[in-house]
């Protein structure tokens, strides 16, 4: 028998969990997140390998927020060459023009508009202008800048990226990183192209991140195999994560969804994660989250990622109440991970969300506490405008009117009313604290695919098993298991205006890891 662990960096606490062949949890752990992240994965990960397990642990896998973190503080993130491929046509609209200037200040680095690109039929608009893509790649290399590649409709047809991204690997030394956009984004130029910089932008931090958890796994048990959970609930290697950081920038949601989705065996519902500082609302389709559509906005930046459609509320269980004047406000600041030393029921002095709820005796922790002394009015106004802002967050998110099973996780979901929405009724399930860590450690492996075909002469199923094949063959590439991968997410979209009968195909193919991975 094998063991696996789970690992969640929030912004309040780091979870972990030890689960076996059968995904049986064994041990698990909630620690504080450390400032330096690192320090409180090595913690939790202490607690759930003491006692030492007697089978071997064979994979580790880390959910965080590290990359989100870095982007919405602007720390850590490098500067980037941009190669945008479309001279003339697209020069009206220089690189990050939409982007908040101070993270534009940190970002931007020279940009090169060469000739080349296509239309929306694959056409190549002009040749590749070769020279300007080496003169951009001398540059970058000379100034030890990551480059980002970007070629009009690359989506439709990746070849002029494709071979720029050769030549700069034959400029700049194979090692240097280049992001190209065909691989990281979807159909729209300057939201592809705002995603291919920030992936470029965080592979500083995505290295350090990747290095620290495989020190910190080896150290603790000596586990070769580590992974690290990206945006749609699935498991990429640490070397896809290092190429591809913006993956993981949702990666905590998709993972508490997941999470969710095993805990209670329900495939289609919502779920609501209630953390230290916020709460997640997200919608589960066939035991995955909804992808957002189209343009999701990652700290002011317009972007086209894979992304769970979520949507975040400034509320956990330190969010801070405070009178002001006649009235009551509440959050949106939060004590965070200092909720143990600074709430009232831990002895603190600072008025939470969970001090409230305890107050008014609408929940009961796990852990010893002493009820707080709130005026009873102030408590009954908290909490009613925590129960509005819940109601509009999930009545936001839920597809229908019809009742939906609504899924609480996180270990301040505690503090959830019965009934949220008017009508849909919370269910907790067991280890739902650790519903995240959990999510995780039972992630599988995926391939995604994202074009725009003509389909022409050639019939529609004929594209169709083409576009299947390609993302069954990333995910058994990934590590997935051949004979147990599936098509978990498949849709078909025509696409107006476009001659030859185009559609826009979307596939996700995911199975659970292969033996010996």
């Amino acid at each position: 028998m094998s063991l696996r662990i789970g690992v969640d960096v929030g912004g309040t606490n780091t979870d972990a969990v030890l689960v076996d062949a059968s995904d049986r949890v064994l041990a698990r752990a909630k620690v504080p997140t450390s400032p330096d992240v690192v320090s409180g994965v090595r913690a939790a990960l202490a607690r759930i390998l003491t006692p030492p397990p007697r089978e071997p642990v064979t994979a580790a896998m880390l959910g965080t927020t590290q990359c989100t973190n870095a982007v919405v503080q602007r720390r850590g993130l490098r500067r980037v060459a941009i190669v945008r491929l479309g001279a003339p046509a697209t020069a009206a609209v220089p690189p990050l023009a939409d982007w908040p200037p101070d993270l534009r200040s940190v970002v931007a680095g020279p940009v090169t508009l060469v000739a080349g690109g296509h239309d929306y039929m694959g056409h190549e608009l002009a040749p590749l202008d070769e020279a300007g893509v080496r003169r951009a790649a001398a540059e970058a290399a000379e100034r030890d800048l990551p480059l980002a590649i970007v070629g009009v409709f690359s989506a439709v047809n990746p070849e002029h990226e494709r071979r720029a991204a050769e030549i700069c690997a034959g400029v700049a030394g194979p090692e240097h990183p280049v992001s190209i956009s065909s691989e990281i984004g979807s159909v729209g130029l300057l939201e592809r192209e705002n995603a291919t910089v920030l992936n470029a932008a965080l592979t500083d931090v995505a290295g350090a991140a990747t290095r620290s958890f495989e020190e910190a796994v080896k150290a603790a048990c000596g586990a070769e195999a580590c992974y690290f959970t990206q945006n749609d609930g699935t498991l990429m290697a640490l070397a896809y994560a290092r190429r591809y950081p913006s993956l993981m920038l949702a990666s905590g949601p998709a993972n508490s969804m997941r999470g969710a989705a095993f805990l209670s065996g329900v495939a289609e519902a919502l779920v609501v994660d209630v953390g230290g500082t916020t709460t997640d609302i997200g919608v589960l389709v066939d035991g995955f989250p909804r992808e957002a559509p189209f343009v999701v906005e990652v700290a002011g930046v317009r972007t086209n990622f894979r992304m769970p459609d979520v949507v975040s509320l400034p509320l956990g269980g330190g969010t801070v109440v405070r009178r002001k004047g006649g009235s009551v406000a509440l959050g949106p600041d939060s004590v965070g991970s200092r909720l143990l030393g600074e709430g009232l029921a831990f002895g603190g002095r600072r008025t939470t969300f969970t001090d409230v709820v305890l107050a008014l005796g609408r929940a009961e922790l796990d852990v010893p506490v002493r009820r707080p002394r709130i005026p009873p009015e102030v408590a009954e106004a908290a909490y009613r405008l925590a129960t509005e802002l819940l109601d509009r967050g999930v009545d936001r998110m839920r597809p229908s009117s019809e009742p939906l099973p609504v899924i609480g996780v996180g270990g301040g979901s505690v503090l959830l009313p019965s009934c949220l929405g008017g009508n849909l009724e919370v269910v907790r399930p067991a280890d739902f604290a650790v519903a995240n860590a959990i999510g995780a450690a039972i992630s599988e492996v995926s391939g995604s695919v994202d074009r725009i075909v003509a389909l022409g002469s050639r019939s529609t199923e004929e594209v169709r098993e083409e576009v299947r094949r390609e993302a069954f063959a990333q995910a058994v590439a990934a590590g997935a298991d051949a004979g147990a991968v599936r098509i978990v997410l498949w849709e078909e979209i025509p696409v107006a205006y476009l001659p030859g009968n185009a559609m826009r195909l979307r596939a996700r193919a995911a199975g659970p890891l292969a033996r010996g991975r």
